[in-house]
């Protein structure tokens, strides 16, 4: 088989293969009435170095114990010491009604940071009904560059306190220059990580 362009071959079969890259599992952090959850590079087996130029965390089935809370992250350059990396970041959000009501796409600069220190809320007014949870995944780009700022971009979908299907998308940056070597998580607006899973890997180009 080969790609053909205006009549000229460009590739050929067995000359031409394209590299998907691969994911490795790193770590597996499964809550129990956590307060917070935090993967630290050196720790318990969890690379966040140079090993890979993209990490991917994935959060399955985040059952929170407070209705209403938001599930946050905050970053750290010292191994964990301080959590408190300058972030500057986007919100948007779209929910729907188990009821048909109120089907809206919108942006929230409620929940945004400018050059925030503080926890950032990926995703929020999480139910604490028994059969509510969030799902998503957050990616984050680069985080032992020491010439660039670190992108991050976390999409979540959320069962509401209000039986309302939130499907909502956070984007941001941390503005330093310093590695990146520790991420935490929480829940906010009270309450803890009663259930779920964050999952984190490593991404590399082959």
């Amino acid at each position: 088989m080969a790609i053909i362009s205006n009549a000229v071959t460009i590739a050929d079969a067995g000359a031409f293969s394209v590299s998907l890259g691969s994911m490795v599992h790193i770590k597996t952090l499964t809550a129990n009435s956590s307060s917070t959850l935090s993967f630290v590079h050196g720790a318990s087996g969890v690379v966040l170095d140079s090993t890979y130029p993209i990490y991917k965390f994935e959060f399955n089935n985040i059952h929170t114990s407070y209705n209403e809370s938001f599930f946050e992250m905050n970053m750290s350059t010292d191994g964990g010491s301080n959590y408190n990396v300058a972030k500057t970041t986007t919100y948007f959000k779209a929910h729907h009604g188990e009821n048909d009501a109120a089907g809206t796409l919108g942006y929230d600069s409620g929940q945004d940071l400018a050059q925030g220190t503080g926890w950032k809320r990926l995703f929020g007014e999480l139910g604490a009904e028994n059969d509510e949870s969030s799902s998503g995944e957050m990616w984050l780009f680069n985080p032992s560059s020491t010439t660039f700022v670190k992108h991050f971009m976390c999409n979540a979908n959320v069962a509401q306190s209000d039986s309302y299907s939130y499907n909502i998308y956070t984007n941001g940056y941390a503005n330093t220059t310093s590695a990146v070597n520790a991420v935490i998580f929480q829940i906010g607006y009270g309450g803890n990580i009663q259930t779920g899973e964050i999952k984190l890997y490593g991404i590399k180009d082959s």
